[in-house]
């Protein structure tokens, strides 16, 4: 037997089909011609099986490639129907007839009775060795199905290998996704998309419409087909009780009339689904939360391949993102808090208010908020209940807010913002009289140099413009920079200024006459006294005062 006879053109995964034997050499010398049932040659052959027998399906089981001269075949129409309605009701994957023999061109009858039946006829107009077509089909089929064995251990392994590992939801269905090349998402009872790895597609193909596409799709106590799309489902348990399940979805170019899932795609789902139910018993962290972290993540910094994938993954969430304004918050707390409580807390909290939201730990001590609001509801309203309810179990939290955003490709820039004031604001900085969190607004010049204390350009600023006064106050024990700062901030009126620091107005007179020859600067300009004001707040900042 040749090395081209033995080669099967079959990828690997896929089990032999009547289409891929009729391309063997050892079958293509014949000439082979599919006569009826052409749309049916994608059937897997399971064995080939020669007979001149009149009854041949009572020693077949399904499966089968029926190789025949013909000698055997009745003559009345009657008979051929019969013959043909067995091949077919024991499930034969089609009949192949030479043509050399008894027949040159393939009876009538027999067309027909294939045809009625779905059964495909295959002629052949040269001599083949049937003997050789089976050695060379059947060491194909055992190479076969001994690779599909080493697949299928392969896949045991590797599951078992992030099962010991302690491999989260993340890690074990982008593992489904690589070894099926399918799309695989992971959804709780709800509907709600909690972990999504694309395969030959995008989030955005995936998860569009998620919720709808999914409640159309019946739910099932073992791995199975559903739905209208033919999704490969499995259930997902915890402590015994339905969770969610894990679905498998078909290619982008897959159609749900015809099978698309082989054997291997169906033992890597369920050891899937066993892999979700183990790591959701050993992992405390709800998945709810665990996805709501990692979208805020994505979000933040930007790592989505388009606004488009964004907005299909959080309205999978169920966060709402048509006619929508967003409010990025961040909420710093204490680091002696229960930062988890505390994230449960805000977001019960926004869900009994009807505020939809994520909510999720972006740092040790920082959460993250992303509130979707309907335009006409005022957003500060919102983000006062959401402090209030995290200064509630950490009195010392600190809630910043950034200005709204109209679409979720401008969230990171809203999130940009609340940073920037979180940098700039203290942990002892004071509140606005009417609200318990902090916004843009609020940053004056003292919380910008409070922002950028750790610059070297504004220390240097500080250093260069004060320098000499803080040393001569160190070394004599003055208190110059004290009288410059009365000074300043009397804006230049010299008599508040001595009333201030408790000093006489000439005192405050020499004292300024000193400050000007040690720093070279004139205090009459206004320009000047207005470098010197910032200095001493840059000063101020970088002291922590």
């Amino acid at each position: 037997m040749s090395e081209n006879q033995r080669r099967a053109p079959v990828p690997e995964g896929r089990p032999l089909t009547v289409a891929d034997v009729l391309a063997l050499p050892v079958l293509a010398g014949g000439d082979p011609r599919v006569v009826t049932g052409r749309d049916h040659t994608d059937r897997p052959v399971r064995w080939v099986h020669i007979t001149e027998l009149t009854d041949p399906a009572s020693f077949l089981k399904g499966g089968e490639l029926v190789l025949t001269t013909g000698m055997p075949l009745p003559d009345d129409p009657a008979g051929v129907r019969r013959y043909v309605d067995e091949l077919a009701d024991v499930g034969a994957a089609a009949l192949v007839i030479e043509l050399v023999r008894r027949y040159h061109r393939p009876p009538d009858a027999l067309v027909q009775a294939c045809r009625s039946r779905g059964l495909p006829l295959v002629t052949l107009a040269k001599d083949v060795n049937f003997l050789e077509v089976t050695q060379v089909v059947h060491t194909l089929i055992l190479g076969s199905q001994a690779d599909a064995m080493r697949r299928t251990q392969r896949v045991h392994e590797a599951f078992t290998a992030l099962t010991l590992r302690g491999a989260g939801p993340e890690d074990v269905v982008r593992a489904a996704a690589e070894m099926s090349g399918h799309t695989v998402v992971l959804e709780n009872l709800v509907h709600r998309a909690m972990v999504c790895e694309p395969s030959g597609s995008t989030t955005e193909a995936a998860l569009t419409d998620w919720e709808r596409r999914s409640r159309a799709t019946p739910p099932a106590d073992h791995t199975g087909l559903r739905g209208p799309e033919g999704w490969l489902v499995a259930p997902v348990e915890y402590q015994g009780e339905g969770w969610g399940r894990v679905a498998m979805l078909p290619g982008p170019y897959d159609s749900a009339a015809s099978p698309v899932f082989g054997p291997e795609d169906v033992t890597v789902l369920e050891r899937t689904a066993m892999a979700l139910t183990i790591a959701r018993l050993t992992h405390p962290t709800p998945w709810e939360r665990t996805a709501h972290r990692n979208a805020l993540r994505d979000l933040v910094e930007q790592r989505h391949r388009s606004p488009a994938d964004a907005c299909a993954r959080v309205a999978a969430l169920g966060l709402p993102t048509e006619h929508t304004r967003f409010v990025a918050a961040l909420v710093d707390v204490p680091a002696a808090a229960d930062t988890a409580r505390i994230e449960v807390r805000l977001a019960e909290e926004l869900s009994a208010t009807g505020a939809p939201a994520l909510v999720g730990l972006l740092g040790p001590s920082r959460l993250g908020v992303l509130l979707a609001l309907r335009p006409s509801r005022p957003w500060r309203q919102t983000v006062e209940r959401l402090s209030r309810t995290a200064l509630g179990p950490a009195p010392g939290a600190t809630v910043c807010a950034g200005s709204p955003a109209t679409d979720l490709a401008d969230v990171a820039r809203s999130f940009r913002e609340a940073a920037r004031v979180a940098e700039a604001t203290g942990p002892e900085q004071p509140l606005p009289p009417d609200r318990s969190f902090h916004e843009r607004s609020d940053i004056g010049l003292r919380r910008l140099l409070f922002a950028l204390r750790d610059d070297t350009r504004v220390q240097e600023y500080a250093e260069r413009q004060l320098g000499r006064l803080l040393d001569h106050d160190a070394r004599h024990g003055t208190g110059l920079l004290t009288t410059l700062r009365g000074y300043l901030d009397a804006a230049g009126n010299k008599t508040v200024a001595a009333r201030a620091i408790g000093v006489s107005r000439e005192t405050v007179y020499q004292r300024l006459r000193t400050i000007e020859r040690l720093l070279g600067r004139d205090l009459e300009s206004g320009e000047q006294r207005t470098e010197l004001h910032v200095a001493l707040q840059a000063l101020d900042a970088l002291r922590g005062r």
